[in-house]
């Protein structure tokens, strides 16, 4: 199994393991600072480690929670084990202020925080650790170690934008393609090289070749498919998948081609209970509250560069129509980035190299500081934290007419951020909102708080990576 699934979210199995070392690991770094720093004596520590045990615990916490932020085990897959490492360094860092404030909080039961040197020596024998650690992880585990080996059955349309889709080493980080099958009256979309030729049977197949699931993409179910086959399969322990559900969990996106709205009906997902809205309420405020607080000195450093820039008299914020829940316009707020008269000839999508942004307001949108007057579109209700970014009525009226499902993003409030602005880049036309929307599909589909809490803090790594902004 290459994913486990949490409250309805795939995680990549390796990621969840990778977390778990890293969290012992962590607690084993603070450990060793507090005994060299305090007792020097294995008998002592052991005396006294129920008092130290609360501090290792919050260290570790505290820093596995910046590391996803940071987007460090995601790292490996692209930038490798070095470009991981780095990232942890900057993390180790930053949970080094954290952690103090962590132990201002609790006062006594944080006490080995507040030691001279404790933190500091804890970061360093914690690096070296992971590094360690990690790369005997990465030694004895090889890369394919948790893929499985898949086998595609159908040639067709739909099992083309599988292949075409999943062929980024992230999205093929949870699996090997052993190939696809064809079959008889279905037209080929795959090339020669990827097809595999079963002269037999599937199950025949599968029991000479190391497969472990077989994804159902064929184009057209009603010509029919070899039930008694792909039973046999099933018996002998091979997972059988519907193409739509493996590449949901693959590239945790929506296939808007491959779905129906009876697969929306029929599959999980979709659904909100009374106790999941109240928590998701609860985590907007929260976490709006947090940020208006930690963000109100950069908010009047940005209201006043905009002065300076724009003269006394420019407007510091606009506001906007959009499209919120159900469907129902309210207004959105931000800081003014674009020249007073940007749409003086009417609504056009935003673009990269925008003429009409000025300077502040090109860096403010880089950095996402224009966003932060949606705080108080959270606060009252009309936003949440989290959820597909609102666009305006005149250009959901287009697209509703020329996207499949776009309408059904507007099931659930607008977002300050969202899982489309963690997975993909800035959209300004209608192929790049065409892609969003299976995300925001996705996110819609599987909501839940621990997602929500998932996006917030991954959200630091696009603001301070600059991913998705424009």
């Amino acid at each position: 199994m290459a994913h486990v699934r949490l409250f309805r979210h795939y995680i990549h199995l390796p990621f969840v393991i990778l977390g778990l070392i890293d969290f012992l690991v962590l607690v084993l770094a603070f450990s060793s600072a507090v005994f060299f720093r305090y007792f020097g004596d294995t008998s002592l520590l052991v005396d006294n480690f129920n008092f130290l045990l609360p501090s290792a615990l919050v260290f570790s916490a505290v820093n596995i929670v910046v590391m996803i932020a940071l987007g460090v085990h995601q790292a490996r897959v692209e930038e490798g084990l070095s470009g991981m490492m780095l990232r942890t360094i900057m993390g180790l860092i930053v949970s080094l202020p954290l952690c103090g404030a962590a132990y201002l909080i609790s006062s006594d039961w944080l006490w080995y925080l507040a030691g001279d040197g404790v933190l500091t020596s804890a970061s360093v024998f914690g690096f070296f650790l992971l590094g360690i650690f990690r790369t005997l992880f990465f030694s004895l585990v090889s890369a394919d170690a948790f893929k499985r080996h898949v086998l595609v059955l159908g040639a067709g349309v739909r099992a083309r934008q599988i292949l075409e889709d999943l062929r980024t080493p992230f999205n093929r980080k949870g699996f090997t393609l052993a190939g696809f099958v064809a079959l008889p009256e279905e037209p080929v979309e795959i090339d020669k090289k990827y097809l595999v030729d079963v002269p037999h049977s599937l199950q025949s197949y599968v029991l000479t070749h190391p497969i472990r699931e077989i994804v159902v993409a064929v184009d057209d179910r009603r010509k029919g498919l070899p039930m008694e086959d792909l039973l046999e399969c099933k018996m002998e322990g091979v997972r059988i998948v519907d193409g739509a559900t493996f590449y949901e969990r693959e590239s945790r996106k929506v296939a808007l081609e491959m779905i129906t709205r009876g697969w929306l009906v029929f599959s999980d997902g979709f659904t909100v209970s009374t106790v999941s809205g109240f928590g998701k309420r609860a985590l907007d405020i929260l976490a709006a509250a947090t940020l208006l607080l930690a963000g109100l000195p950069l908010m009047l450093l940005t209201a006043l560069a905009i002065k300076i820039e724009d003269g006394l008299k420019a407007p510091i914020f606009y506001s906007q129509e959009r499209v919120g829940l159900n469907g129902r316009v309210f207004k959105v707020h931000k800081f003014r980035s674009m020249g007073t008269d940007a749409e003086k000839d009417g609504a056009v999508w935003a673009s990269k190299n925008d003429v009409r942004v000025t300077r502040v307001g090109d860096f403010i949108r880089k950095v996402r500081i224009d966003e932060l007057p949606q705080i108080f579109n959270v606060l009252n209700g009309t936003m949440a934290f989290v959820g597909p970014r609102p666009e305006r009525p005149m250009f959901v009226e287009q697209l509703i007419e020329a996207i499949p499902l776009y309408n059904e993003r507007h099931r659930v409030k607008p977002g300050l951020t969202g899982w489309a602005q963690l997975c993909f880049a800035y959209a300004d036309n209608e192929e790049d909102t065409r892609e969003k929307l299976r995300y925001d599909l996705y996110y819609i589909k599987n909501q839940s708080v621990l997602l929500d809490l998932l996006i917030i803090i991954q959200t630091v790594e696009v603001v301070l990576f600059k991913k998705g902004s424009r």
